[in-house]
């Protein structure tokens, strides 16, 4: 018997753009209960997209970076009969979103050598034009499910 499905939480858009999805980036960034600091890294890094890329509308920029990052199939586990093969299923939406928000930021924080906020500008502009860490991962990600498309049959 399965558990209860888990409650949704709900995530209060940021106070300077209005969105909840750059709310759900800052609560991503966020160590430690330390909410300003995040949203001064992700504000930060808006700025200097805003400048590198001479672009008025940053959130037109970052929600097309998540589109380019965000993986359309994934593979999960499946047990058939005491093996386990690797079943590629389709992500909803909200799932690639987050899945993708997770990849810019751990891909941002392992970088070298810079502040958290050029990093994650960084990361975002390179996801913006199709190249980057987060769209490689995409890829890769893609390329397994592709490679095990004839365990398909077995998504239930």
């Amino acid at each position: 018997m399965r558990r209860r499905k888990a409650q949704e939480k709900v995530v209060l858009p940021d106070p300077k753009y209005n969105s909840v999805i750059i709310g759900k980036f800052v609560n991503m960034v966020m160590l430690a209960g330390k909410k300003s600091l995040a949203e001064k890294m992700v504000y930060g890094a808006f700025e200097v997209i805003k400048k590198n890329l001479n672009e008025e509308d940053v959130i037109k920029v970052f929600n097309k970076a998540l589109d380019n990052a965000r993986p359309r199939l994934e593979v999960k586990p499946r047990r058939v009969g005491g093996a386990t093969y690797q079943v590629p299923i389709e992500v909803r939406q909200e799932r690639g979103t987050s899945i993708a928000l997770r990849w810019i930021r751990d891909f941002a924080k392992v970088k070298k050598g810079k502040s958290m906020k050029e990093k994650l500008a960084e990361e975002i502009i390179s996801a913006y034009k199709g190249e980057g860490s987060a769209i490689k991962k995409r890829d890769d990600t893609h390329k397994m499910a592709e490679a095990n498309k004839a365990f398909a049959h077995f998504r239930w």
